[in-house]
């Protein structure tokens, strides 16, 4: 890539590739100035440096998520949705662990923040979805955290290899999402 057309968004982009190569951990200014053929201070014409190059990363991480489980979800209600989000979260960590990497912990800031915009959406999918189940707005944020919980750790752990006992990791994947599935169906008889 010629130097005079090098913006903000290629470095990004840039960025989030090689900390899906080498590790979230291990993302240098110095190593991704060298992948665009750049010396490292030509950099900073563009982020103000390391942790701002991470936010951003975050932020297109979001963005791109976002977008992965809307359109898994979209004509889809109850256990398909549900289903269906999980898919697109888990496909997206695995093929993008690196970039993930960049949402956890990531500060939020308000709205008008790129990254704060872009998780409201993600988790605006995930509340439609538990909408759906009936989930109380009272308990909607435990909800979401639960499932986040549930999808990210499963997805974190596929993404690294955590799975080495025993094959059948799509299968239980189906099965975790047949019971959350479950658990989150209104209870229909008497409670004792």
């Amino acid at each position: 890539m010629p130097r005079g057309r090098l913006t903000a968004t290629d470095v990004v982009r840039a960025g989030a590739e090689l900390a899906d190569e080498v590790g979230y951990q291990d993302l240098a200014m110095g190593a991704l100035a060298q992948r665009l053929g750049v010396r490292t201070p030509s950099l900073y014409k563009h982020v103000d440096g390391l942790d701002d190059l991470r936010r951003r990363i975050a932020a297109l991480a979001m963005t791109e998520l976002g977008e992965a489980v809307r359109a898994a979800i979209q004509g889809n209600a109850g256990s398909d949705a549900l289903a269906a989000f999980a898919r697109a979260f888990a496909t997206y960590v695995t093929a993008h662990p690196g970039r993930y990497t960049a949402t956890i912990g990531a500060e939020l800031t308000g709205p008008g923040d790129d990254l704060y915009d872009a998780s409201a959406r993600v988790l605006e999918s995930m509340a439609a979805i538990l909408r759906g189940y009936g989930v109380e707005e009272s308990e909607m944020d435990h909800a979401l955290r639960t499932l986040r919980c549930l999808f990210h750790g499963f997805a974190a752990l596929q993404a690294s290899n955590g799975f080495q006992w025993s094959g059948g990791v799509d299968e239980s994947f189906d099965w975790m999402i047949g019971f959350v599935d479950r658990g989150l169906r209104p209870e229909t008889g008497p409670k004792t």
